[in-house]
């Protein structure tokens, strides 16, 4: 059965309550079962799962990715299994819509881990203690909960705006439900099949498989990390031409083909504009700005005893950094501000809602008093850990929480149009306010900016994960019920794997060429350049930050007036600065592979564009979250290896 939904024309002359009414009559499904505990349990185990993927995604990219239909998908193959050997009942719709929420927020909320709260562990090498990151995570997911919920009828019920991540998430659920024939299951099986895939090969790839196939003369089965590998070999054994670039050689700068297979997957998420522009950014970077600042010494060298030479990721990013960083703040202010209407109406229609009668949906809808009440609670919780656990100054923490409402206004405009929650320009906006009133201080700039960007943004995704629950009829609070649940399932699962697998009690150590952490090298670059000023720099790094922020404005520009048909993104050249060039190598790939694969089978009638064009998303979902899983859970054997003193290899 198809998904009832208002014409262009209703949308535009029924009132807000005309709307609810035609709503409640012809969607919502009533009572049927939604928050059920199957659900509750598996959305709480499998957000948890998928938010750990986030975890190792955003060490190596910088984002979180969407975890929607990943979860949908895996979630009703699991209970579709149950269901056919006679150990449970039918999985409703709404079921699934609330497990979706669950997930969703759990996968959502880790965000500072790998953003603010990394930037503050780096910046004042300390160790936040676990049980404070988890109150923390814990506080700033419930106050996003509490401001995303009051601003739901607005952009949802009255507006009816489209926010595509969330409209995808309920035509795939409403598919997979309401369809028999095997295309509806299709998008389920090449998710399961290809995570398998991933999986295997990212075992395959562990040094300690490499070690064991190696005693048993098998060696050549071993699936490599880098395909350079064989050649260094054998340059090393006869003598061979080393790759280089001035003088520095191509492993130094990070340039090797790795088969990174979650940011492959990643790469087919993002599209090939992005794609492309990484490559640009990497090859500006890493073939020719890195290799002149290494000779001029703005980029450090060190020598080992044998007497070679290495640079490394570190110090290239150090220097790097500031022109990347310049060019994304510049071309996300600029497309930011450029759309006055997008920050007009963020703030048109918030009045009270004009008389209709009595609310029909009174009874269904999360009540406005919980956040009224809510906010300033939790709001006061937070304030205070901020206060306690960062040392910042009351008043500043109190200004933090109008800002998020501010913040999530414009956000959520964004969000509904594009899907893309602009939480890295809020970010450097709230990092700007900070600098002014705090001058000098850089952990309050850090911890309070954290406060606003982080809450804003998690509040604009989780009011895009309410979406797809409007258009299958499930009741609002039960997905309040289910986004608190997954802030748990998140900071648990999240802070369980982050220290002992990520941190280790080693701030310092946390941004390597392994785990870049781009998106915390961007908020700590912000607030050292507020607090410590420009004389901190090299003069080559402030020429670099000055020519990329006027590039970025500049790319913005030409972007907005083709219309965006001009397909370089400033953002994905700016990124490819603080990441290394065997991610970007591997994420181009993953966009290049989709866009080949959408020419050569351009026809939706055509078998292979059905099934691997058609489910690029599902494809892409179960590859991230394979070798994630398996990537994390391979790190987590060696730790338990080395503290019990076992010798894997």
């Amino acid at each position: 059965m198809a998904i009832k939904q208002l014409t262009d024309e209703q949308i535009q002359t029924l009132s807000p309550a005309e709307k609810d009414r035609w709503w409640l009559e012809n969607v919502y499904q009533g009572d049927v079962p939604q928050f059920t505990l199957r659900v509750v349990v598996t959305g709480f185990l499998l957000g948890g799962l998928l938010s750990i993927t986030n975890l190792y995604v955003g060490a190596k990219a910088g984002w979180s990715l969407g975890v929607a239909i990943t979860a949908v998908i895996l979630a009703f193959v699991m209970f579709k299994a149950l269901s056919a050997l006679g150990l449970g009942k039918n999985y409703h719709v709404l079921e699934s819509n609330v497990l979706q929420s669950i997930a969703c927020s759990a996968g959502y909320m880790n965000g500072p881990l790998i953003a603010s709260m990394a930037a503050y562990m780096i910046i004042t090498n300390t160790v936040v203690p676990w049980w404070q990151m988890l109150m923390w995570l814990l506080g700033l997911a419930v106050l996003g909960v509490l401001f995303a919920f009051p601003l739901k009828r607005r952009f949802i019920n009255e507006d009816q705006l489209p926010f595509p991540e969330g409209r995808a998430a309920g035509v795939v659920m409403e598919t997979l439900h309401s369809a028999e024939d095997s295309r509806s299951v299709l998008p389920a099986k090449l998710l399961v099949v290809f995570g398998l895939l991933a999986g295997l090969a990212k075992f395959g790839q562990w040094a300690a498989v490499h070690a064991w196939l190696t005693k048993i003369k098998v060696g050549f089965l071993a699936i490599p990390e880098f395909f350079d590998e064989w050649y260094y070999g054998l340059a090393a054994k006869y003598g061979w031409w080393m790759p280089n670039v001035l003088g520095t050689p191509l492993r130094e700068l990070t340039i090797r083909p790795e088969l990174d297979l979650a940011m492959i997957g990643a790469g087919g998420l993002m599209g090939i504009r992005t794609g492309v522009s990484l490559m640009i950014g990497a090859v500006i970077n890493y073939f020719i700005l890195a290799p002149l600042m290494i000779q001029h010494g703005d980029i450090r060298t060190t020598i080992d005893a044998a007497g070679v030479t290495h640079v490394g990721f570190r110090a290239i990013a150090t220097w790097a950094l500031w022109c990347g960083v310049a060019m994304m703040t510049t071309a996300s202010l600029y497309s930011f501000f450029a759309k006055p209407q997008t920050l007009l109406t963020a703030f048109k229609g918030l009045r009270r809602r004009k008389a209709g009668g009595e609310d029909c949906l009174r009874h269904i809808e999360l009540p406005l008093w919980v956040s009224l009440i809510g906010v300033p609670i939790v709001g006061a919780y937070v304030v205070w850990m901020a206060h306690w656990f960062f040392g910042v100054q009351i008043w500043l923490g109190v200004v933090a929480i109008p800002m998020v409402f501010i913040f999530t206004l414009i956000g959520v405009n964004s969000t509904a149009l594009t899907s893309i929650t602009p939480t890295g320009a809020l970010g450097k906006l709230t990092q700007l306010v900070y600098g002014a009133l705090a001058p000098g201080n850089i952990t309050t700039n850090i911890a309070t900016a954290g406060i606003s960007a982080e809450v804003a943004g998690s509040a604009s995704n989780l009011i895009q994960n309410i979406k797809p629950g409007y258009m299958l009829g499930g009741k609002p609070r039960l997905q309040a019920l289910g986004h608190v649940v997954g802030a748990f399932s998140g900071a648990i699962f999240s802070v369980a794997v982050f220290y002992p697998l990520f941190l280790r009690n080693n701030p310092a150590g946390l941004i390597s060429e392994q785990y870049p952490y781009p998106a915390a090298t961007v908020w700590r670059a912000v607030a050292e350049i507020l607090t410590k000023g420009l004389s901190q720099l090299p003069t080559t790094a402030i020429w670099g930050a000055a020519i990329g922020a006027v590039l970025g404005i500049v790319l913005e520009l030409v972007r907005s007036g083709s219309k965006g048909k001009f397909p370089i993104s400033p953002v994905g050249i700016g990124l490819a600065f603080v990441i290394t060039f065997q991610t970007c190598l591997a994420m181009f790939l993953g966009s290049f592979v989709f866009w080949v694969l959408s020419r050569i089978w351009p026809k939706p009638e055509q078998r292979m564009n059905s099934v691997f064009v058609q489910n690029q998303e599902s494809i892409c979902a179960g590859v991230v979250a394979g070798a994630a899983l398996i990537g994390v859970a391979l790190m987590a054997a060696e730790v338990l290896a080395e503290q019990f003193g076992i010798k894997l290899y």
